[in-house]
């Protein structure tokens, strides 16, 4: 959240201020003084973008870039890599419109660089606001967790049906589980018991992520259609 705020905030004030100084263009003092404090900034940024490069790779397997980015639950593993590469973008632009407003003697050209530069900021906090939504509102576990859990139930004796699998994450590693089981008439209430506590540990040992499973005795005739 506050990485999107920042960015936000600076795409705001980056095209402001582009489009203050293409209104009124005023010469660049010291470009090169600008060009110094530029290349040590995509020094420390581009280290910074090989960490975050390095851990994304990590977390990302053997999926694409756009799917890993679309099934992760950590939004820190893409934020700041898309933060440093914004901010590597940014930088280049920023150097490109000084030597071109110097090359062409037109400072306004200076401007149209700092509005781009906040359209990329822009752009980046959009994205990065559509894929972390879910988890702020509460997203559902991965597809294969809520099957795999549904064939543990299954396969616990006593259970003749599962009816629903609910799962929402607290957390990018923390997962609550609840379930809606048809068990079969004639069990006693300590062999439900059983079948629960069963059911809930095969699913919390299968999936660690998991930190809490709920299950819910109900006929399958009581699910509304």
């Amino acid at each position: 959240m506050v990485a999107l705020l920042i960015f936000a905030g600076g795409a705001g004030v980056s095209v402001y201020e582009g489009i203050a100084h293409i209104r009124f263009p005023e010469p660049i003092d010291h470009p090169v003084v600008n060009y110094v404090v530029l290349g040590a900034a995509f020094l420390f940024e581009g280290a910074s973008w090989r960490v975050a490069h390095r851990a994304f790779r990590q977390a990302q397997g053997d999926m694409g870039w756009w799917e890993a980015i679309r099934r992760s639950k950590d939004p820190a593993t893409f934020v700041v890599l898309f933060e440093d590469s914004a901010a590597l973008v940014g930088i280049l632009i920023a150097a490109f419109f000084i030597a071109l407003a110097e090359v062409q003697s037109d400072p306004r050209l200076d401007g149209v660089g700092s509005v781009l530069i906040g359209i990329v900021l822009g752009g980046v906090a959009i994205l990065l606001a559509r894929e972390s939504k879910g988890l702020l509102i509460g997203e559902r576990a991965s597809p294969a967790l809520s099957a795999d859990v549904t064939a543990i139930a299954q396969a616990e004796s006593g259970v003749c049906a599962v009816n629903k699998v609910l799962t929402i994450h607290l957390a990018p590693d923390q997962v609550l589980v609840t379930i809606s089981l048809d068990f079969e008439d004639d069990l006693t209430t300590r062999r439900i018991e059983a079948a629960v506590t069963a059911i809930e540990r095969r699913a919390m040992a299968a999936h660690p992520e998991i930190v809490s499973v709920f299950i819910r005795p109900q006929a399958r005739e009581a699910i509304a259609p």
